[in-house]
């Protein structure tokens, strides 16, 4: 597995491969046994130059090519991540520390949304819409937005790259893909190899391994990206979207969460129990839509508390290799010292912790935590472990209030013997999505993944990705003569 790192560890510019230029090494560590995987030398702002004009050169053409052709390429990346399928598992295991069953989730997800971009390649180009004017017939087309730049995260980070890429190259565009510096191979190189022995031409997809000591704000402030795709947290978000903004390029962000399960008093509780845990602790916690905050009716309130705490207790923590591991490692050391922190924090704060996890490493095993204060910070910001809260609340009114008191607003999850009762509650709720009787994780090709709020703006998936990817052209063409006043 190391060699598999090693010869995935350089920059793809232009279709070569090749180290960077910097003055420094991204160090590539298996987050569980801090076994060095690989190492990198960063790419410059000069590479990240060179990148996205590989892409403005090459874009012309591929946009250029039959969109049949076009598809057969994704589908070829399909076919390609099929066969590799055991190799990507043992390197989302290796890099990320992620399990068994959360490499297996990821590339079920991997696989379904590549396949969805492969039909996209197909997309009507546009449409005729009637005028006022006589004579006038008003055509629409959608064209490629060119060049896309791509920010992936550490999390999902095969997935969520894939995300963004596999679309933008569908629809015609050229991408420079920057993956996160703990997950340079499976956020990045993995993908290039996969595209280039797809046949994919060179320079449509770049991989730059870099950091913002080295390049600044050079990647989206370069000229030649019209559209910025980038996933993580809020705070980088935000940067993002200022400079975008004040250079007229569209940002589209997928930014943190701080979701809420409900169980409300007529919910089925062991199943909510299900849901709840696995809304918590699904690869340590480090979801975006992970339930931070777990709300339960007074009325509920203790039958589910002993049954969620008896089954937090069975979750498994340790090696990420065994497949009975539930639990596996934090990504680093800051993000383990990070949820320490907050732990402690909440019992400084008065609550208590009925179940207080112990650390080793990386390895940070699940807290349940109880009795924060109503004004605690903490139930109002993302936290990205295995960190449970418990909030108990009087009636749907209190509910609501609880759900919509955080800055995000991306996914939750409502627990009902009535679904229309919780589709009622679910419209109350700002956020992005909501689901019924089910977890807070979810993500489905072809239905609108976004939030509201500050976890982010826009949407991508299915018809939305024509939205973040294309760019509308109006062509008017009057068959008549047309009367001008003077």
């Amino acid at each position: 597995m190391s060699s598999y790192f090693t010869d995935l560890a350089q920059q793809y510019i232009d279709g070569e491969w090749r180290p960077g230029t910097g003055a420094w090494d991204v160090i590539d560590f298996n987050p569980y046994d801090d076994e060095k995987l690989a190492s990198v030398t960063i790419a410059t702002a000069g590479e990240v130059d060179q990148a996205y004009r590989a892409a403005a050169r090459a874009q012309k053409e591929w946009a250029a090519v039959n969109r049949y052709a076009r598809r057969a390429v994704l589908d070829k990346a399909l076919r390609l991540l099929e066969e590799r399928e055991e190799h990507i598992a043992e390197a989302i295991v290796a890099e990320l520390g992620g399990t068994r069953l959360k490499a297996g989730f990821e590339l079920h997800l991997a696989k379904e949304f590549l396949r969805e971009s492969a039909h996209l390649a197909l997309a009507p180009e546009g449409h005729i819409l009637p005028s006022p004017v006589d004579g006038k017939e008003n055509r629409v087309h959608r064209e490629p937005a060119g060049v896309v730049g791509v920010i992936g995260p550490f999390n999902f980070p095969f997935f969520l790259a894939l995300k963004s890429v596999a679309p933008a190259l569908a629809l015609g565009n050229g991408v420079v893909l920057k993956p996160h510096q703990d997950t340079p191979v499976v956020g990045g190189t993995l993908i290039a190899k996969i595209f280039e022995d797809a046949g994919l031409p060179p320079g449509v997809l770049n991989v730059v391994i870099t950091d913002i000591a080295e390049i600044g704000d050079a990647f989206i402030e370069h000229p030649v990206p019209k559209v910025v795709s980038f996933t993580g947290s809020d705070e980088v978000g935000r940067h993002v979207a200022t400079v975008c903004a004040s250079l007229f390029k569209r940002a589209v962000l997928e930014l943190g969460g701080n979701s809420a399960l409900v169980v409300l008093d007529d919910a089925d509780v062991d199943y909510a129990v299900d849901a709840a845990v696995f809304s918590r602790y699904v690869h340590q916690g480090q979801v975006c839509m992970a339930a931070n905050r777990i709300l339960v009716d007074r009325a509920v309130a203790d039958e589910f508390t002993a049954k969620f705490v008896a089954k937090v207790r069975t979750l498994r923590a340790g090696d990420p290799r065994d497949p009975e591991t539930v639990i596996g490692p934090v990504i680093n050391s800051r993000q383990a010292d990070h949820l320490a922190g907050v732990v402690e924090q909440a019992l400084a704060e008065g609550a208590t912790a009925l179940v207080h996890g112990a650390r080793t490493g990386n390895l940070v095993e699940p807290s349940v935590v109880t009795g924060l204060p109503a004004g605690s910070a903490l139930l109002r910001q993302e936290v990205f472990g295995p960190v449970a809260f418990l909030v108990p609340f009087d009636g749907e009114e209190e509910a609501v209030r609880l759900v919509n008191d955080t800055p995000y607003g991306l996914s939750g999850a409502v627990h009902t013997g009535d679904v229309e009762r919780g589709v009622r509650f679910a419209r109350r709720i700002d956020t992005g999505m909501f689901h019924v009787n089910d977890g807070t994780v979810h993500d489905e090709p072809i239905v609108p993944f976004g939030g509201e709020k500050h976890s982010g703006v826009g949407r991508l998936n299915g018809d939305t990705w024509l939205d973040a990817f294309t760019t509308t052209k109006w062509i008017s063409v009057q068959h008549g003569r047309s009367r001008f006043p003077f």
